[in-house]
Parts: structure tokens; sequence; C-alpha cells
């Protein structure tokens, strides 16, 4: 079935004359990315050519998708929108607060057990709003949005950065924080600076045990975490087209990885055949209909230097598997190259898990794949040295493949198979032994590898990798196992060698399900009435920011954290992700991770107003018990990773007033904006150096806070010496209008108000 049919129909109705007119303002061929962009402007059809990376503009989304742990505190701020019921398509996804740790079954009753109430909430709230509602078990959030709505040449936002995941079918999607989402459930505008254009010319194809999932490893390793930054990556070329649809989801959802604001694929053979067996068909002939609109003109994939702010090309007959990792997903390394690189760097060898699954890499295809591997282990009595886990992306994922067998492939050799969710993939997985922080490895098919990020044990060394690849260095038990060119010894004493994968782009009995796990809202839900406990530990309504002032004086130096500060170190996810929806309480895990310049330990921060050394989260609420603001100093691509706004909002709640780094990751920056706070880039990076551990900060003319002007900030040293440096901002006149009121949220309030009068 073809959800919100009509609205696709009308997105394709308008693109030829929007297209068409774009270029004619533009005045040359345009990418795929710019057609998708043009098409969705909120004025209607382009007056001006924007400019890559300097304009800000207003977009149109046609949907919204949301995971239950940030949907929680996107839907807690829409409640107080004023609005009815919801301006675009949107979902809810309940897929975060899972933990993987028995078994499928039982780890799901748990989970109803556990969190009932958030679940409960998330129902309800979508049923009064007219939201499309994912039940615990239906699949993980961008799985279920490539099956369901990710349409070529559409353009969706979505509260978790792999979002990103939907470019698989043609589509511009976004991660974005909830306030954000906010502002199109509410009817309004979408804003995002016009992005630079990374274009990757794929030749070749792939074969043996390459597989989509290197490719992205590659770029990552090309680009790094940060390298993406600002920009849309757009895949081209005849190794492109020759990749399956949920290959091409693969790539674009690690594309998150290296900071894109999304990557995106034109519409081609393998994108309608999956529309097809997903049982869209009526999308599909839609798509066939307009199918030049859908991907990049001709000159441009011919003469993409002209037309693309930075190109790449990769040929995929020469591609090798990677392995990235660990601690960071852009270390890339060819799998025939592990033994001296490890060893070199004290990795520990032996392999303890293997994972295969998450948003990433759980589609049919990965999963037989994986499976192929898998059964030669079984029909050649290898047994598997390291543990397994398989997470399917959704029920129908997981309803196929268990009818054609894959699964029990697995079970064959012990694997648990846990629930159609994240799990491992954001910190929900009990790991037995885990609480014992010992150094090992552990592989698998996920995107990110943060440390702590899998088990919560920052000794973990996690290694990413296609599923075929992961399954084999699994079974084997060693992280330099080389499939190509190894053997192994089976259990009566044979040397064997494996054969390359094998694997269906989709199931050749096509997919089936009995239940998919979606309930569609009532038409009228506003006699529904949400209730929050007072007394609840998980959900708290939310108490509007109060607006910081323009006289930011005595500001208490919070933490000035070290390296990579990634929202995992500033919110993490695991354990504390129960508390996604009571500001109050997840308050209590703000920043705990990030190292402290000063003392290079974690969660041990110097109180000014004591001289002692306290948490982070009781250091910032000290200050603002007694009216005090307080600041907090970061490095390179600070706020990495996940989409979550808690990153933001907690520093806000416990009265962090600016955030000043040498440079933000995209939804951080614009979530701190969102917030109230001030996002600010030190003008020369050396001044970083200059920040003490017991520096108070005056803002010199905030008065006069404005676009392209930069703001003047006085160090007080605790010598009652001084230093006054300059910072940078990318805030324009709306955005600076957030910060008066003290969020954009209070912004639309205040609009709606007056739109009521």
């Amino acid at each position: 079935m073809a959800f919100d049919i009509e609205m696709i129909k009308g997105v394709y109705s308008r693109m030829a004359e929007r297209v068409d007119d774009a270029k004619t303002v533009v005045g040359k061929p345009l990418t795929l990315a710019e057609k998708i962009l043009y098409n969705h402007l909120w004025d209607g059809k382009a007056k001006t050519a924007f400019i890559r990376g300097k304009d800000y503009v207003d977009f149109a989304p046609d949907r919204i998708a949301c995971q239950d742990a940030t949907a929680q505190m996107a839907l807690l701020q829409f409640m107080q929108a004023g609005k009815s019921k919801v301006a675009v398509p949107t979902t809810v996804h309940c897929d975060h607060l899972i933990q993987a740790k028995i078994g499928a079954d039982k780890d799901l009753q748990s989970a109803l057990n556990n969190s009932s109430e958030v679940f409960n909430f998330l129902a309800s709230v979508s049923n009064k709003y007219g939201i499309g509602f994912w039940k615990p078990g239906a699949g993980i959030i961008h799985q279920v949005v490539l099956e369901n709505y990710a349409f070529p040449g559409g353009m969706m936002i979505g509260t978790d950065s792999h979002t990103v995941n939907a470019g698989g079918l043609g589509m511009i999607a976004i991660g974005v924080g909830g306030a954000d989402a906010v502002d199109v459930m509410a009817g309004m505008a979408w804003e995002l600076k016009f992005p630079k254009l990374i274009g990757i010319k794929l030749t070749g194809k792939l074969s043996g045990w390459t597989a989509p999932k290197d490719v992205i490893l590659k770029v990552a390793g090309i680009l790094t975490v940060k390298g993406g930054t600002g920009a849309i990556v757009e895949y081209f070329g005849e190794g492109a087209k020759a990749l399956s649809a949920t290959g091409k989801g693969t790539i674009c959802n690690m594309g998150a990885e290296i900071g894109a604001t999304t990557s995106t694929f034109g519409y081609d053979e393998s994108i309608e055949r999956y529309l097809r067996a997903t049982d869209r068909d009526e999308v599909a002939d839609e798509a066939n209909k307009i199918a030049s609109y859908l991907t990049g003109d001709d000159e441009v994939y011919a003469n993409p230097e002209k037309y693309f702010d930075q190109v790449i090309e990769i040929n995929l007959s020469e591609l090798k598997p990677h392995l990235n990792g660990p601690f960071t997903p852009d270390l890339a390394t060819p799998v025939g190259e592990m033994t001296e690189k490890a060893t070199k760097n004290d990795w520990p060898l032996k392999v303890e898990w293997g994972l295969i699954g998450s948003c990433t890499n759980s589609s049919y295809e990965d999963l037989s794949r994986a499976a192929s591997v898998a059964k030669q282990a079984v029909d050649n009595k290898i047994v598997a040295k390291a543990e397994f886990g398989i997470n399917p992306g959704s029920e129908q994922v997981r309803f196929t493949a268990e009818r054609d067998g894959l699964l029990a492939i697995f079970e064959d050799l012990d694997a648990k198979i846990f629930t159609n969710a994240c799990g491992p993939c954001i910190g929900q997985w009990a790991r037995d032994g885990a609480e014992k922080q010992e150094k090992n490895t552990i592989i698998h098919s996920f995107n990110r590898n943060f440390s702590k990020r899998a088990d919560g044990n920052p000794n973990t060394h996690a290694f990413v990798a296609s599923p075929e690849m992961v399954a084999a260095i699994a079974i084997s038990g060693r992280l330099d196992f080389n499939p190509m060119t190894d053997s192994l010894i089976n259990e009566e004493g044979v040397e064997v060698k494996f054969t390359e994968p094998t694997g269906f782009e989709l199931p050749p009995n096509g997919f089936d399900v009995k239940d998919a796990g979606y309930v569609a809202p009532i038409k009228d839900g506003s006699a529904i009435e949400i209730v929050v406990k007072s007394d609840s530990e998980r959900l708290q309504l939310l108490t509007p920011f109060k607006p910081i002032g323009t006289n930011l004086k005595g500001a208490k130096l919070l933490i000035k954290a070290y390296g990579k500060c990634t929202t995992d170190h500033i919110s993490m996810a695991g354990p504390w992700l129960r508390f996604r929806g009571h500001l109050d309480n997840i308050s209590n895990n703000c920043l705990i991770g990030a190292v402290n310049a000063f003392n290079k330990e974690t969660n041990k921060v110097k109180n000014q107003l004591t001289n002692k050394y306290g948490a982070v989260p009781d250091t910032g609420r000290a200050y603002k018990a007694v009216g005090i603001y307080s600041i907090v100093v970061g490095d390179h691509n600070y706020g990495e990773g996940s989409s979550r706004e808690h990153a933001a909002m907690e520093p806000r709640h416990l009265g962090v007033a600016a955030v000043i780094v040498k440079s933000f990751a995209r939804i951080h920056e614009t979530n701190l904006k969102k917030q109230g706070m001030l996002g600010l880039t030190f003008a020369n990076e050396a001044d970083y150096d200059l920040i003490q551990e017991d520096d108070t900060f005056n803002f010199l003319d905030l008065d006069k806070f404005a676009p392209g002007k930069q703001l003047s900030l006085e160090l007080v040293h605790a010598n009652g010496s001084k230093n006054t440096i300059q910072l940078n901002h990318t805030y324009n006149e709306s955005q600076i209008e957030w910060f008066k009121e003290g969020s954009a949220l209070n912004l639309i309030k205040k609009e709606q108000a007056a739109q009521a009068k």
C-alpha cells in the first residue's frame, strides 16, 4: 500500500514546471539535489539563484518521521504550539527503547513492561494530532520509512540523524532536532542553509566480498567525520545504477558519519524494483512519468567538476572490503591490512561479538548475504569463535527472512535474534561483563563506533564492516581474518576456505508480513486528553525557557571540553534513554562524558563558587541556583553524531548561555540556536588555549547582535588579567529573534497568539 499517494502526486505534478523555472533562474543544468530543493521552496517557484553554503532558505518538506527517544521531546514541544493537528504527514516509530539482552520476544515484553508509560504517551499524542504510530517491535525507523514512505524526489526531515537513509530511494531526507520538526508539524517553513554539493562518481561494479557498505567506509576515510559538513552528497555513474536500493540506503545512511546534510541517488531501475516489491506500484508509475526530473541532468554527470563543489571518483571494481574503527567511523583500513595496523596500535585481535543489523544494514539483502557466509560455516562444521547478535530491520524483513530460513541459519550458529529495533547500535545492549570494562574487540554492521556507544565500556574497540564481513570475522574470531585469502579449521581438523557471499536483492518469493505494526490515527482526536503525571520519572511537561538577554556578564566556565565531544559525550544514550521525555532527569547526564581539558577526567569540573570539584550537572545547577549563567567551550566538530536535541536542551536547562567552539556539527549548532542559546566559534582558533579553569566571561556587545557581525568576549582570569577575543556566528535575523525570545518555540507561540487575536 502506498501511503499518502495524493501528496506524492502533488509533489510530482509541480516538479517539471518548478525545476524548469529554476534552471532558467540559475542559468545552468541542475543536479538531483538542486532539483529537489528548488521544487520544495516554501515560496513556490524559484525567484533567485541561491548561493551554496551562504544563503538561508525556507523549505516545505513533504513529511516528518520521529523515533521514540526523540519523539518524546518533539511532541512535548508540539503540544505547546497550539495546533489541533500536524500540518504534514508525520509518523512516530518505537525502536530505541527496546534493550537487547535475551532475545526478541522476551526483550520486547521487557520493554513493554518498563516503558509502557512512554509508549502510551506517544500513542495517545499521535492519535490526538493525526500522527501515524508504529508499535514497539514494528522495526527500526529508517528501514520502515524506506519500505513505506520514502519516494524519489521527495523531501522529508526526521528527528534522527540517520533520516538520511531515505536517500537510497532518491529523496532529500535530513536529520534535524525536534524543534525543527515542530516548525513543520505546525505548518511553518523549515529553514536550511543552502547546501554545498559533493558529487561522487561510481564506476565499475561491486563483486566478491565488497559490499555497498564498503563504498561509504571508503568515503568516510577520504572525507573524515567533518568533510561533508554543510553539503549534500550526490552519487551518480554506472556504478551507482548497479547498486540495489537497500545498498544505496546503506551508503546514504552513513553519510551522517561524514557530517553531510544528506546523501542521495538518482531514480533508476533498482529503485523502481524496490518500490514495486514493497507494494508501491502507484509510486513507481508516477515516478516513471517524470523520471528525467528525478535524477541529475546529463550535462551535470558528464562534466561534474563544473557543477559540484567537490568531486570524488571511486571504481567499484577495484574497491576492497574495509573495517573502520575503532572509536571513530572514519578510520578506514582495507581488510588485508589489519594485522599490521592492529598490532601497531595494540588493538585486541580476538573478536568477542559480531553484530548484524541497525538502520544501516538490516535489509533482506543484508541478511541473505550474511546468511550465505553463516551457512558455509554450518555446512562445513565450523564453530563460530565469537558470539552473534542479529537485529532485523523491520517486522516485514524479519517475517520474510524467517519464512525463507535465513534466521534459522544464524540460530544454527547459536546467534541471538534480537527484536526488530536499534538495540546495541544505540547502546541498548545489556552485554554480559561490560561492567568489568575489559579491553576487547567487537565488529558490527552499524554506523557509529564511538567510545562506550554499544555497551558502555570505554575499552570496547568497535569496528564497522559489511554484514557479510561481520559474519566471516565473527566466525573466525579474529579481527585480522581475511576471508579472501585465509582458511579456517573445522571440528574435524579440515581446512576450509569461504567462498564469496551471495544474496538476494529482493526476496525471491516476495515480502510478507502478518502484522507490520502500524496504527493509523483517528480522524478527529480533539477529545483525546493527554495526561502526564506530575510525579512521573519518565515524562515532564515543558516550561518555556526564559530569554538569556543581552546583558550577559559574569558567566562562569562550566567545562572546557578536550578533543572529540559528540552528542554521546554531551547526552549519553544507553540507560539514559528512559529519561528522554523528562528534561530535568535527563539533564543529570549533561556532558558527563566530555573530557575536562584541565584534568583530562570526565564528569569532574571545578565549581568556582566552592573551589571544589564536582559533577558537571551538579556544578551547572549550582551556578543556576544563584542566577549565574555558565559557558561551555569545545574543540572541532563539536556535537558530532546524533540529532538528539537533548544535547542542547540539557545545557540550556542547567543555565548554559553559550557554547563556544572551534567548529560545530551542523545539526547540533541548529539545535543550540533553536533553544535560544548562543552557538559561537572562535574567530582565532588559538584563543581556545586562552580559556582558563577559573575564567569569568563578559559579552561586551551582545546588545548589537546582528548577522555577519562578530561578538566580543572578555575573559577575566583568576589573577585579574584579561583578554578580549572575537567570536564568529552564523545567526540570521530570524535566528537572532529565537535568541531574543528565549527559543524558537517561544516565537512560534507568540506568533500563534497574535494570529488568534
